[in-house]
């Protein structure tokens, strides 16, 4: 029986309870938006004690389904107000899973608000909150470490962080998960989670998995056929099998610029004349001529293995990837065309706990405004490290590109619902555009990665510049991805899944042998829908409207070059695009 574990900071009391029925069939991001969907007021304070802070493995985390290990983080977002679910890889998951956790609920704030507490959980379940008061203000990469001198030889853990900008409330801060060496380089980043983990107390929870052995399924070989299926599908997909393997996720630096999409300099531009410095292809060359690690998984399962290890000049570890937004936030949205310096922004973001995508979009609107040139990585590292000073220059670039927006007067300020957008202009992207409006995180490319049919290729072809077809699109992809989440699966599952029918069936099959139930297409897919219709419910009822499902107005009317285009989606097609919620919450029994 999967369980949960609720950790009261409080009282400082740890229970267990069983994972209600009604939730059976969630994992990931469906539980926790249920979660907290049904605990929080969503005219709770994020910062405050009523909001509660959800870990959560997938339906599959625990099991060997390829690239199963997903971590959700849920809460009440103090960046965009809303429901929050941030993604992350990592161990943490499997750890979880394995153990039978459904989720761990963390609630309450401490009687002592200068305590920091690690939370410790071990393979039987067992679990305590121990004082580590000393670890105040400590990056992520030290609490690593400080963390490893507390565990016992041969012991097998993973880790969840915060950093020193969680600790101070930033509203982009993030929450580091360790990755299969222990580097606290995987994120749940946006939102502003960090914050939330900070006000509880909570500088760390360590999850010992060691002598646990993978979940038992209802039925094992047909487990075992349909994960072969799965695995094959994944790894023959050109996408998923070939190019980010090769290049990990920068692959798409080049692909994006050359189609007029790769936003520059905040926004002003559809392609980066310095894109080849911080492309997937440069940074390959540089990370194999310095001997550094090009191909490995983020977590323990993944056969896609997109990620990879940057390093020094003498061969020591940097940081991981970077990601593409990350080398897009800090590189091409800045007018940084080194991959060095990247690394560095970014290996100082992660020690820090700051979002890259968020930090990213508040340098380019803070260069936007005269303040900093844009291009200048000395200056830009040193914007980041004034995020941790306590000065109100800091405090504001830490609370995100639109604080820094309307501190500094910009008038171009990239941000849905008060999030930032990521690595893709909406303007020549219409599909991607349609989803930053109308989901439920605030503009997230990941919500719905209209990238699939718009550029790629992938799951047929949605022409880019054209409003037509670009909502139903997002609104298929939404859904998809609530399901892909809940299950704990890689977002990047969706390439063969969409080209391949036999890898969607495959998902299916997995679920059905692993719970031991029957479950159809219909079925996964009604997780997403329920999982959308939980969040949008939260929103309604946090008092957003329609007129928070919008891009700012400078998309729809300052045209982006190269293309010349501005984005003309109706506004009619993005208020249809949730138009099964009423009856997906009538079925659910909630309003």
């Amino acid at each position: 029986m999967r369980e949960i574990m609720r950790v009261n900071m409080s009282d400082l009391s740890i229970t267990m309870e069983p994972l209600p029925e009604k939730w059976a069939r969630y994992g990931g991001r469906a539980l926790t938006s249920a979660i907290v969907f049904t605990e929080v007021p969503a005219g709770a304070d994020p910062l405050g004690p009523e909001n509660k802070l959800v870990f959560a493995p997938g339906l599959l985390g625990g099991t060997t389904a390829p690239n199963g290990g997903r971590l959700s983080v849920g809460a009440k977002s103090p960046l965009t107000g809303g429901i929050k679910e941030a993604n992350s890889g990592g161990q943490a998951a499997h750890a979880l899973g394995k153990m039978g956790l459904a989720a761990v609920i963390v609630e309450g704030t401490p009687a002592d608000p200068s305590a920091a507490y690690m939370l410790v959980i071990e393979p039987d379940k067992s679990a305590k909150l121990q004082r580590v008061d000393a670890w105040k203000g400590m990056g992520n990469y030290e609490v690593a470490d400080a963390i490893k001198t507390t565990r016992p030889a041969g012991d097998k853990f993973a880790t969840i962080t915060n950093g020193p900008a969680g600790e101070m409330g930033l509203k982009a801060s993030g929450i580091a998960i360790s990755d299969t060496k222990g580097y606290p380089n995987r994120f749940a980043g946006r939102g502003g989670l960090g914050a939330v983990m900070g006000t509880k107390g909570l500088k760390a929870i360590v999850v010992s998995d060691t002598g646990l052995k993978n979940l038992e399924h209802a039925d094992k070989e047909a487990f075992q056929a349909a994960v072969k299926t799965f695995s094959h599908a994944l790894t023959s997909h050109p996408v998923s099998g070939e190019g980010l393997p090769t290049y990990g996720t920068n692959v798409l630096a080049n692909i994006i610029n050359e189609a007029g999409g790769y936003p520059t300099r905040n926004f002003s531009n559809g392609r980066f004349e310095g894109v080849e410095g911080i492309s997937g292809e440069t940074q390959r060359e540089i990370t194999l001529a310095r001997g550094g690690n090009v191909k490995h998984g983020c977590h323990t399962g993944c056969v896609i293995q997109c990620s990879r290890y940057y390093v020094h000049e003498d061969g020591s570890y940097w940081t991981k990837g970077p990601e593409y937004e990350t080398a897009w936030a800090l590189g091409a949205d800045c007018g940084i065309s080194s991959m060095d310096d990247v690394a560095e922004l970014d290996r100082t973001c992660g020690d820090l706990g700051l979002d890259t995508i968020e930090m990213g979009a508040a340098l380019g609107v803070y260069m936007d405004s005269g303040a900093l040139a844009f291009g200048d990585a000395e200056g830009a590292l040193a914007a980041l490290k004034e995020t941790v000073s306590g000065s109100e220059l800091g405090r504001t670039l830490g609370d995100g590109a639109e604080a820094t927006g309307v501190k500094f007067g910009v008038a171009h300020i990239p941000v849905v619902k008060h999030q930032a957008l990521p690595a893709y202009d909406p303007r020549p992207i219409q599909g991607i555009g349609v989803t930053y409006a109308t989901t439920t995180m605030g503009a997230d490319h990941t919500a719905g990665y209209a990238i699939t049919a718009n550029v790629l290729g992938v799951g047929g072809t949605v022409d880019p510049l054209k409003p037509e077809g670009q909502a139903e699109l997002s609104k298929n992809l939404q859904i998809a991805t609530g399901m892909l989440d809940a299950m704990g699966l890689c977002i990047f599952v969706a390439f063969p899944v969409l080209d391949i029918p036999e890898a969607f069936t495959a998902i299916v099959d997995m679920v059905s042998a692993h719970t031991g139930e029957t479950w159809s297409v219909d079925d996964v897919l009604a997780v997403g829908k329920e999982t959308l219709t939980y969040e949008r419910l939260f929103n309604a009822h946090a008092g957003f409207t329609a007129a928070d499902d919008r891009l700012p107005e400078f998309f729809t009317t300052v045209p982006l070059a190269p293309h010349d285009t501005v984005f003309t989606v109706t506004d009619a097609e993005l208020d249809a695009v949730f138009d099964f919620v009423e009856e997906t919450a009538a079925g659910l029994g909630i309003s």
